[in-house]
């Protein structure tokens, strides 16, 4: 990277911590808020995703207001070990990856401040929790549809994107029998045909395609492309290198098209393609009211989602790409709603035309913008190394 890119990325280094101090204080029993002026609550899948670039920081404060967001999440966890959707409130129940995220999050704060038996109790309830959460008491995850992040999109069964953050802390927590066989369960191919033998269970591997499918259960998939889980599965290891180089090279394919048809204006990639549109059987009538094609999470560009990219990009050693996404995104998270900010970090953009259309400064957009200049400066992906060297010789 060019000295003078390189110093545009060094000045939003610098106000992404200036994002994420400002929003260390919230109205809630002194906990972080999610985004600058609009959501003033402490929603914990935001927070706890939040800590893989507080964690590479070296920012002291934020890591103390981090051990307070863990700590009273572990107050607020229930009997049988599920964690809250909001920080403080144990009655605000029913999401799909808060308990995988908070032992993710444990995991990499017991890394970064070699307090090995952090939260233990609340640990070791959150881990019974999570085998109790397969239906076939074998080691996939299953959800009810709307539960994880995608608070208004249909994910039904065996998702990805929290089956991966399963096999992460599963890694990094040493249980690497029950890791081995989730990774075993998720290389399978998903069913197709419309009959499922007694015999076969169903994965998440596509046929004849490089990714993994957003979701599966029993006969029933979806072959959409989530860019969360598959970036994950690229991080952790789940995915092998070669088909992690294949995956890359088809995204960015995939992507030129889109730009060359008018449906994406960045030379980043939305969160999930090809976009559901009205008429398709996976459309569902309130999408047109939050979800419409290119916006949201119907293939809305998502910063936070962006920095995960670029991580796996390096860890696929795509070195040079990844050093122009983070310049890519570094300009695109200048804008903001408001219009009044050098750096909007804001929640989305529009895929069509990049137009900023959720909230400014929002945590995740600047911590894991964070995450991926540590990435792209030190050629490596804090916490996942040794859990993606596991498998690396593994289709």
């Amino acid at each position: 990277m060019r000295a003078a890119d390189w110093r545009e990325v060094v000045l939003a280094r610098e106000a992404a911590l200036e994002v994420l101090r400002h929003n260390t204080h919230g109205p809630f029993h002194g906990l972080p808020r999610t985004a600058g002026w609009g959501y003033p609550e402490p929603y914990t899948r935001d927070l706890l995703i939040s800590i893989l670039g507080i964690a590479v920081s070296g920012d002291q404060k934020l890591m103390e207001s981090t051990r307070l967001v863990l700590t009273t999440l572990a107050e607020n966890q229930s009997e049988l070990g599920h964690i809250p959707s909001i920080v403080h409130d144990k009655e605000n129940t029913g999401s799909s990856d808060s308990t995988p995220l908070f032992l993710l999050g444990i995991a990499i704060f017991r890394i970064v401040t070699g307090e090995e038996g952090f939260l233990h109790e609340a640990v070791e309830k959150a881990l019974t929790w999570m085998e109790y959460q397969s239906p076939t008491s074998r080691y996939l995850v299953a959800q009810q549809p709307t539960s994880d992040w995608r608070d208004e999109q249909w994910v039904l069964g065996y998702g990805l994107f929290v089956n991966t953050l399963v096999y992460s802390y599963l890694r990094l927590f040493k249980q690497d029998e029950r890791a081995d066989n989730l990774r075993k369960e998720m290389v399978r191919f998903t069913i197709t045909g419309g009959q499922m033998h007694h015999h076969v269970h169903e994965g998440l591997v596509v046929k004849h395609k490089p990714y993994y499918a957003f979701w599966s259960y029993k006969i029933y998939s979806s072959e959409r492309f989530d860019l969360l889980g598959n970036s994950l599965a690229m991080i952790s290891g789940i995915a092998s290198p070669t088909r992690a180089s294949q995956m890359i090279s088809w995204i960015e394919k995939e992507c030129a098209g889109m730009r060359e048809r008018g449906e994406l204006a960045m030379d980043l990639p939305p969160n999930f393609f090809p976009f559901t549109k009205p008429g398709d059987p996976d459309w569902r009538e309130r999408y047109s009211v939050f979800n419409n094609p290119g916006a949201y999470y119907n293939g809305g560009i998502w910063p936070f989602i962006c920095g995960i990219y670029i991580a796996a990009l390096v860890a696929a050693k795509r070195y040079k790409l990844a050093g122009e996404k983070l310049l890519v995104l570094t300009r695109a998270i200048r804008a903001s709603s408001s219009g009044e900010l050098d750096f909007g970090f804001n929640e989305w953009l529009r895929a069509r035309d990049g137009k900023p259309a959720g909230q400014d400064w929002q945590s995740w957009s600047a911590a894991m913008y964070l995450y991926a200049v540590k990435c792209v400066e030190e050629k490596r992906t804090p916490f996942f190394e040794k859990m993606r060297s596991v498998h690396a010789s593994i289709s």
